[in-house]
């Protein structure tokens, strides 16, 4: 099936119309019918220009009369505009141009203007081209006025293009009346600029009856905004299979409407292999929904080579979240320049994230004056960065003025930050009701923290059954606090499922103490991949307990307890010291004991001390023994009181004896309070 392609919506494309050798038209003898142009509607409601502009030869639905009795050459198409309805289109004739005449006005004007320089060139082709128009004309309302109805639909055209709807009307309405379908085609798309639609409808099924194709797109458009899109339906595909390209993309977007994504598809891919760039960008958009990026992506370039700016946006977000940034950033750029503000904003994000925050302000300025408010908080964000409030303040503002309630969220959030809480929780209220989730999540924990247990619960409610995770674990923390541990585990699963990682160990914790090691595994294991530390290092502890059950078959922990010690778990660094120490890695185990102690652990403190006394370096061993006991190390505070007691420091070795019967564990207790005995006969000796 061939497509027609068309020029902008309501309007036929802007320019010339080239001239066209063909059948010489017979003066007598013969009917002319009006044949009428391409749709201008084919293209996108952006107004592309269309690849090429072909035209139809339908058959009369009435009889025809003769034709004008002289021929000339095609007019100059001047755009016309006022029609409402996406599709009218005006169908004329282009006819044979009289080569003789056109010659004798080329001699006439060159006799006018003879001697002028090259710069006179433009004047002479206007002035030559109004001559050709005014005869043209003249012979078409000669011929009209005579009672041809051809000539009347070619003068009714020709002021209809030229926006003088009441001159060409009773020129269009004879030519209707003799059973031209372009002639009814074109009454259609005068009555409706004149806001007569109801007639217009008539004229169109009249000449889409007789076979217009044109006219079944319009009339398809007037029946589905009357709401009768089954008939709309109809006619648009009678349109579309035509080869009518706005007929197909109408018909697909009718489709869309009403749900039916196969055959949408089908008719935008039918008007989008003709040019049709709307029609492309909305077959890319269906592919994408589909989540087939790479079926998406050659219609979001096909459409956005000819500066769709909404294509050019979408191709931009699908190259960066493939990693090809640079290629990402020159369609941002494309669209951003054409206006489009969410490019702009889009462009500035790709900026900061490759360190050009300089650049990204720019950008995002330029998006925030044109409205957009994710750029008025991203400058907003920017500028608080740089310590500077009341400009930061001001973009909050303009974002909320956009309508954007991130604005007043971050307006909390500073406030918050600098100690007003009456202030913040003006404005967290202010977004939390508008529906901002994590501003309703920030104000239940404000009203928690002032002890306002029942004012934050519906707060953490709101903004949980909006889709924030922080708010269902937080609702869980509560109900686990009050022992209703069902509806606890309830809120930490529906937080887990969304990726909160402090959820999923809560859920791991519960299940272990049940005793149901592999779910409780599993659960550590989601934490652990969400970046919780704790998790990576229970779920090590598991892993470690079942090698020790299976005799080193399964899972090895010490990858997870690796990656717990490398984000700062003390614990987690000592395992990974006793385990390397028990291969006989005395560095590495130094290390991480050494690590584990600096960061504050008694064991890690301990451990090293071990490590140390053992390798000769006594004297460092005490200083780690020391801040082991003194933070509460049974096991250090005995081996310091030994030490004591081996270099004959009897009443310290009872000080640290002493330390050490309090501290435990039980076995420490026992061995200290032996020592104790001794010591204290030695000292009463």
């Amino acid at each position: 099936m061939s497509v027609m392609a068309g020029g902008p919506t309501g309007a036929e494309q802007a320019g010339r119309l080239p001239l066209q050798r063909g059948q010489d038209a017979q003066l007598t003898g013969t009917a002319l019918s009006g044949q009428p142009l391409a749709d201008p509607t084919q293209s996108d409601s952006e107004g592309s220009r269309p690849d090429a502009a072909l035209t139809e030869s339908p058959p009369a639905f009435g009889a025809v009369p003769s034709p004008p009795t002289s021929v000339g050459t095609p007019l100059a198409a001047a755009s016309f505009a006022g029609s409402m309805l996406d599709g009218a289109a005006i169908d004329e004739t282009v006819i044979e141009p009289d080569l003789d005449g056109v010659a004798r006005g080329v001699a006439r004007v060159e006799a006018h203007v003879g001697g002028e320089s090259a710069a006179g060139a433009e004047s002479f082709e206007e002035v030559l081209a109004a001559r050709e128009r005014e005869a043209l004309e003249q012979r078409y309302r000669e011929a009209a006025e005579a009672g041809d109805a051809a000539a009347a639909s070619l003068l009714g055209a020709l002021l209809l293009r030229r926006g003088d709807l009441e001159a060409a009307e009773p020129y269009l309405r004879r030519a209707a009346a003799a059973g031209l379908r372009a002639g009814a085609n074109n009454l259609g798309v005068l009555l409706h600029q004149r806001g007569h639609r109801d007639e217009a409808g008539t004229w169109w099924r009249e000449a889409a009856v007789a076979g217009s194709a044109p006219a079944a797109h319009a009339l398809g458009l007037h029946l589905r905004d009357r709401g009768d899109e089954s008939a709309a339906e109809y006619w648009l595909l009678q349109a579309a299979e035509q080869g009518h390209t706005g007929g197909a993309y109408a018909l697909g977007d009718l489709l869309e409407h009403r749900q039916d994504a196969v055959r949408a598809e089908r008719w935008f891919r039918t008007a989008a292999e003709v040019g049709h760039r709307e029609a492309a960008y909305r077959l890319g958009r269906l592919r994408e929904g589909a989540r087939d990026a790479a079926g998406a992506e050659p219609w979001y370039r096909q459409a956005a080579a000819r500066s769709h700016t909404a294509a050019s946006l979408r191709l931009g977000h699908l190259l960066e979240a493939r990693g090809e940034r640079e290629e990402a950033a020159r369609w941002y750029r494309q669209a951003a320049q054409a206006g489009e503000a969410r490019a702009a904003c889009a462009l500035g994000f790709l900026l900061r994230d490759q360190g050009d925050a300089v650049g990204a302000a720019d950008w995002w300025r330029e998006a925030a004056e044109a409205g957009d408010g994710a750029a008025a908080n991203a400058l907003g964000a920017l500028h608080d960065e740089w310590g500077e409030t009341e400009m930061a303040q001001q973009w909050y503002r303009s974002a909320l003025d956009a309508g954007d309630h991130n604005g007043a969220f971050n307006l909390g959030l500073m406030a918050a930050a600098r100690g007003h809480e009456a202030m913040a929780e003006q404005w967290y209220r202010r977004a939390a009701y508008a529906g901002h989730r994590e501003a309703s999540n920030a104000l239940a924990v404000m009203l928690l923290q002032r002890g306002d247990t029942p004012g934050a619960e519906p707060w953490f409610c709101k903004a949980a059954e909006a889709g924030s995770v922080d708010a269902a674990y937080n609702l869980g923390i509560l109900h686990a606090e009050r022992g209703e541990l069902h509806s606890a585990q309830e809120w930490y699963a529906r937080a887990a499922a969304g990726g909160h990682a402090d959820a999923a160990l809560q859920l791991g914790v519960a299940k272990e103490r049940r005793g149901d090691l592999g779910a409780a595994a599993a659960r550590y294991r989601l934490a652990a991949d969400g970046g919780s530390v704790e998790g990576a290092f229970r779920l090590a502890v598991l892993l470690e307990r079942c090698e020790d059950e299976t005799g080193g078959r399964g899972e090895d922990p010490e990858r997870w307890y690796r990656k717990a010690a490398e984000a700062g778990h003390g614990r987690a660094q000592v395992r990974i010291g006793v385990r390397a120490a028990e291969r006989g890695e005395t560095e590495e185990a130094e290390r991480w004991y050494r690590a584990a102690a600096e960061g504050g652990s008694r064991s890690g403190a301990f451990n090293l001390g071990l490590l140390l006394a053992r390798e000769g370096g006594e004297s460092e061993a005490l200083r780690w023994y020391t801040l082991a006991a003194e933070a509460g190390h049974g096991r250090a505070a005995l081996r310091l009181a030994l030490v004591a007691a081996r270099r004959g420091e009897l009443r310290e070795a009872r000080v640290w004896c002493v330390r050490a019967a309090e501290l435990g564990p039980a076995s420490v207790t026992e061995r200290a309070e032996r020592l104790l005995e001794a010591l204290s006969a030695e000292l009463s000796a």
